[in-house]
């Protein structure tokens, strides 16, 4: 039983032997295909991680599908009356509660000072697209190996913000008529906002939370301070948010909370491009070698 044993181990091991040397080659050709698709993979991640000069054609359709997208997102978000003008007054108590609860003051205030308020309830209309396209051209002008990254800030930030609007239904400070708000464009009659008067049917009125007033122009005032080489505009960039901040409280359009809300939005969307290029946009390069950006230059100090 023993040599029966003893043989039939060895009659395995020469049927096996033939097995493993065919095997190899195999074996060897699917491991360098693995690897070989690996190396493809990591070499497109890193083609697409690499910045690159932006094309004018498609960055205007990027923008204009993503804005367009974006609106119809937020505008299709349900109007959760009841949820908004609760969330309204929860966000009211708990500023109360900090000391904060300053925004009607601020309203009343300032609308006392008819030129006054009626600029901003133009500022608030227009200077939220104008400076922020204005940036995006400067950027793709000027610093076109940083533009990419510093759109996709804007982008991600704006992005989480749907979310903001969908969770959180919030209603404006001016739509509190328990309070005494007053909406500024109704009252001076100025085409001031898109939730106010005639136009109110074409946004979505409950989508306070977060601002994006403060989350756009806090983009802008960051990027123009850390790329603008010029003093007194670097101060301009800071100074934009901060007079956002007045205009959207003056005009009773957001809570001081909703202002956090859109910061948080920004650190949202800084942390997605740390995350995809490795670095903060004004780390980046800023210009490019070439037409796509194959070769990435050193960065410039700024």
């Amino acid at each position: 039983m023993g040599d029966s044993t003893v043989t039939t181990l060895q009659e395995g091991r020469e049927q096996a032997a033939p097995r493993s040397v065919t095997d190899a080659p195999e074996q060897a050709e699917q491991a360098e295909q693995a690897e070989q698709a690996e190396q493809a993979e990591k070499g497109c991640l890193q083609r697409l991680r690499t910045p690159r000069r932006p094309r004018f054609w498609f960055e205007i359709l990027l923008i204009a599908v993503s804005y367009w997208t974006y609106s119809l997102i937020r505008n299709a978000v349900p109007e959760q009356k009841a949820q908004a003008f609760r969330n309204a007054d929860w966000i009211w108590k708990v500023e109360h509660h900090l000391g904060i609860a300053v925004e009607d003051t601020v309203n009343h205030a300032v609308n006392s000072v008819t030129w006054l308020i009626v600029g901003m309830n133009y500022y608030y209309a227009t200077l939220h697209f104008v400076v922020t396209l204005g940036v995006l051209v400067w950027l793709y002008r000027s610093h076109p190996g940083r533009y990419a990254a510093t759109r996709l800030v804007l982008f991600s930030t704006t992005a989480v913000a749907l979310v903001g609007y969908y969770f959180y239904p919030l209603a404006p400070p001016r739509l509190m008529t328990s309070e005494n708000f007053i909406d500024t464009v109704l009252v001076h009659q100025t085409w001031g906002s898109m939730a106010s008067g005639d136009l109110k049917n074409m946004s979505n009125q409950y989508a306070a939370m977060p601002s994006m007033h403060i989350g756009w122009s806090l983009w802008c005032g960051l990027t123009i301070f850390a790329l603008a080489s010029v003093p007194w505009v670097r101060v301009l960039g800071l100074l934009y948010p901060t007079l956002t901040l007045v205009v959207i409280v003056a005009t009773a359009n957001h809570f001081w909370l909703d202002a956090v809300g859109g910061m948080l939005c920004l650190a949202f969307g800084y942390t997605v491009a740390r995350t995809w290029y490795g670095a903060l946009p004004h780390a980046l390069p800023q210009q490019v070698a070439g037409g796509d950006g194959a070769r990435r230059l050193e960065p410039v100090k700024v």
